[in-house]
């Protein structure tokens, strides 16, 4: 198998700046390109259609373009929504994060009750009881759409009263279902992390997936320059602000990529 020399990872927007992040740790000197299509954010409230037909864009203008020669699915709604028709087009490895995330739960779960929280998308389309069921089909699965973490998470609202509030709503079906391990199913999650730990009270396992996909990258990432490419569908400025702080570190200059420049592909390959 030749080494990945050129990543390319895409969100529905800044979210996946958090993907990024860990597997520019895991794979140092290794070169991305990060595609946010913050033209079209949120993916979480459209149809598997809409979705799907976004990835399928995105997907070949990161494979033709850019040249990557490995992509990440950073999105949980895309993964949710395309990553089979990803991998039966795209003439690169795909990789998603639903599996890492759902494989994580299941390893690290005492009791076999593990909980989702996610967008709507994604829960509606099961993928994560899907996949954690094939992996053990005795574990019971409670999920919750988080609607209102996104926006706290992009307005820089993670901490105080109100994400407090908030993460408490949604994490109270999965007190009442004694979950011991909850997937953060979406990529702006783990910045409420310290919220939502707290809103549980007691010691549970909360998996990010980022963590075991950028294990699973390392193992192919070749050593290079480390360029970091930054691209978005929209307002780079905006972008810029809010890259930092999912990042981890200074973002790069985004560069614009109009979403007029994504036809819709017949076939990525």
């Amino acid at each position: 198998m030749s080494a990945f020399r050129n990543i390319g990872i895409f969100d529905s927007g800044v979210g996946g700046l958090t993907v990024l992040a860990a597997a520019r740790a895991a794979c140092p000197g290794t070169q991305f390109v990060y595609l946010g299509d913050t033209a079209r954010v949120p993916y979480g409230s459209k149809s598997a259609t809409v979705v799907r037909r976004y990835a399928r864009e995105i997907a070949h203008y990161l494979t033709k373009a850019r040249a990557v020669d490995a992509l990440v699915v950073a999105c949980n709604s895309a993964s949710a929504a395309a990553i089979d028709v990803l991998r039966q087009e795209c003439p690169v490895p795909v990789y998603d994060v639903i599996a890492p995330g759902a494989g994580a739960a299941v390893a690290q779960t005492r009791t076999g009750k593990i909980g989702v929280l996610a967008t709507r998308g994604t829960v509606r389309s099961q993928a994560y009881v899907r996949e954690i069921h094939r992996l053990d089909p005795h574990a019971e699965v409670t999920q919750v759409a988080c609607p209102l973490f996104v926006p706290l998470a992009e307005e820089g609202w993670t901490t105080g009263p109100i994400p407090q509030t908030i993460a408490l709503e949604y994490v109270r079906p999965l007190i009442e279902a004694n979950c011991d391990t909850v997937i953060l199913g979406c990529t702006h999650y783990p910045l409420l992390r310290d919220a939502i730990a707290n809103a549980i009270c007691v010691e549970v396992n909360l998996v990010d997936s980022a963590q075991p996909l950028a294990a699973s990258l390392a193992d192919r990432a070749a050593t290079g320059s480390g360029r970091l490419d930054i691209l978005t569908t929209d307002d780079p400025e905006r972008f810029r602000e809010l890259g930092d702080r999912f990042l981890g570190e200074t973002c790069p200059e985004p560069e614009l990529v109009p979403i007029e420049v994504l036809a819709e592909p017949e076939a990525i390959s």
